[in-house]
């Protein structure tokens, strides 16, 4: 968000939050019921959060206010910095009645305050619109959750605005696999400009490459689990420049049989010399079979791949007709997963640990999602619902293995 003038807000300032807002600070288009977003501290989701429910409290709309403590809800939602007193225009300004916990507007717009400590409070309210902060420091996620969303009943159109720094728990997990669920990401580094310049320097001279800098200034699910083959610090380290040629390019696909079930993984990597370099996430969901096929025939043209590589394990020969009924005219070679994901994981996750896999995403961004789901391989998160498929883990696993580990699509490994 670019900085406001100092001095009191003109009268029509809210209607002029688009212009000021960075573009991950504004709703997201779609026909979604839940807008979760996922950043960094500082990246600006409180007062996202805060002037998208301004903007809709108006006369007769009644709104939900939950944060981790009736306390925080006061504090940061309402009275901080970025809460809906302060970036209320003067002519508009809403005034906290503590005894109700109600906040009202001039203009006949009303929000209750709610603490997640409490779901029982919330049965029997009736809601338009909720805005929910800090959801995975909640004391009860899914239980508070549960209730908020019973509640959201009134208009035609009842929706839930969530702003959070993740942390891997479950609640999330399940949240983020919903399809009515629209997600927005953000660094810290994305809101720079109305942050202090020591702050973001010093924290990331601090923490910068470890779990704690991919959590809390990166915005990214972590999972904190000795079972699991990536660390954050290790992904932190691995992200570089992209060689300006390569000695052989792959797209990997992790194929999906239907449009409604897990996303198709599609990861594009390159070979020069020893090193891999995975050069994009082009992993997409909902998709009908033919769908991804076209997308995967997209990805190989603009890299000016060799190779696909496709597991056949969903489909078989069904994926190369595929493929080649979309236009793919390079070779495309069929593997087999013939043992455990782990197994077939952890000579790549070896190649990580000998600095010999680099990540180079076009502009400064990470693979979030990707980088998420590497780190959730082999940990106990993983597996626990069918909703929780590595789709873009498996086919990076698949193509730095054909480019780097002998040579073969799947390795073995002989044990001792």
């Amino acid at each position: 968000m670019a900085s406001l003038p100092d001095g009191p807000r003109p009268p029509d300032e809210v209607t002029r939050w688009g212009f000021w807002a960075n573009e991950h600070q504004k709703a997201p288009p779609g026909d979604w019921h839940s807008w979760l977003f996922l950043g960094g501290r500082g990246a600006g989701k409180t007062r996202a959060g805060a002037e998208w429910l301004a903007a809709l409290a108006g006369r007769g709309v009644r709104c939900a206010l939950i944060g981790p403590s009736l306390h925080d809800v006061r504090e940061v939602m309402i009275e901080g910095p970025s809460g809906l007193k302060t970036i209320a225009s003067r002519g508009n300004r809403p005034r906290y009645e503590v005894s109700r916990r109600r906040l009202r507007w001039p203009n006949g717009g009303v929000a209750y305050a709610f603490s997640a400590e409490d779901p029982e409070s919330l049965r029997g309210p009736q809601f338009h619109y909720a805005w929910a902060d800090e959801f995975c420091a909640w004391r009860h996620p899914a239980e508070t959750l549960a209730m908020l969303r019973m509640g959201l009943r009134l208009g035609n159109a009842p929706r839930l605005c969530l702003t959070t720094t993740p942390k891997p728990i479950t609640a999330l997990r399940t949240l983020m696999k919903e399809s009515s669920v629209a997600v927005t990401r953000a660094t810290t580094k994305d809101n720079a400009e109305n942050l202090a310049p020591a702050f973001l320097e010093g924290l990331r001279g601090l923490y910068g490459g470890t779990r704690l800098a991919a959590q809390e200034l990166e915005g990214l699910v972590v999972d904190d689990d000795n079972r699991a083959l990536w660390r954050a610090d290790d992904l932190g380290r691995c992200y570089g420049a992209r060689p300006e040629r390569f000695e052989e390019v792959v797209v990997a696909v992790d194929p999906s049989a239907s449009s409604h079930g897990d996303a198709c993984g599609i990861v594009v990597a390159g070979r020069l010399g020893e090193r891999g370099y995975v050069l994009e996430d082009a992993t997409v969901n909902g998709q009908s079979p033919l769908g991804w096929a076209q997308v995967v025939a997209a990805v190989v043209a603009e890299h000016g791949a060799h190779r696909v590589v496709a597991e056949a394990n969903q489909g078989g020969e069904m994926v190369r007709s595929l493929l080649a009924m979309s236009g793919c005219d390079v070779p495309i070679e069929l593997v087999h997963a013939r043992s455990g994901k782990r197994t077939r994981a952890e000579p790549v996750a070896a190649l990580y640990e000998q600095g010999r896999v680099s990540h180079c995403p076009m502009g400064r961004r990470r693979f979030a999602e990707l980088d998420e789901e590497l780190m959730a391989l082999g940990s106990g998160e993983l597996g626990k619902s069918p909703a929780k498929s590595p789709d873009r883990a498996d086919a990076l696993v698949w193509a730095l293995s054909t480019l780097l580990v002998n040579g073969r699509a799947e390795p073995r490994l002989r044990r001792v």
